[in-house]
């Protein structure tokens, strides 16, 4: 687990100033993985009460384009946020929950799979989301 000298190290890696919101947003998303952006704010005015919402949008934002953060929004969902990125992994989405976890790339090497015609782009990475239905809500009739 991440320690307050690990995102500390983090924020001045990415040429970022620590700051108390900085901090809180980190790890509420290294907490809570996939939470969207109302559920970060709540768990970042547990911990500082006087953060406003504008300060938590502008803290994700910063640390989304930092690379400290990845923001993913599987269609139908609002932007949810974790903070494991870097690693060609990919996403579970439960149709009838919405609950979400992290699945391991089967390949490994970004970009994973191939496109059938790049028209040119150099493809770097590709976003998969697997959808179904998660344990609690796979129940069968038999």
């Amino acid at each position: 687990m991440s320690t307050v000298a690990e995102f500390e190290r983090m924020l001045r890696g990415a040429s970022l100033r620590v700051t108390a919101p900085r901090m809180a947003v980190l790890t509420a998303v290294h907490n809570h993985p996939h939470s969207d952006t109302d559920s970060i704010i709540g768990l970042v005015r547990a911990a500082l009460d006087t953060v406003s919402h504008q300060a938590v949008y502008d803290v994700l934002r910063a640390l989304t384009g930092a690379g400290l953060l990845r923001r993913i929004q599987p269609s139908g969902s609002v932007a949810r946020y974790e903070t494991r990125v870097g690693d060609n992994h990919h996403h579970l989405v439960c149709r009838s929950c919405g609950v979400i976890a992290d699945v391991d790339c089967a390949v490994g090497a970004a970009p994973c799979l191939t496109a059938s015609d790049t028209r040119g782009f150099s493809v770097e990475e590709a976003e998969v989301i697997y959808w179904g239905l998660c344990p609690a809500c796979n129940t069968s009739d038999t």
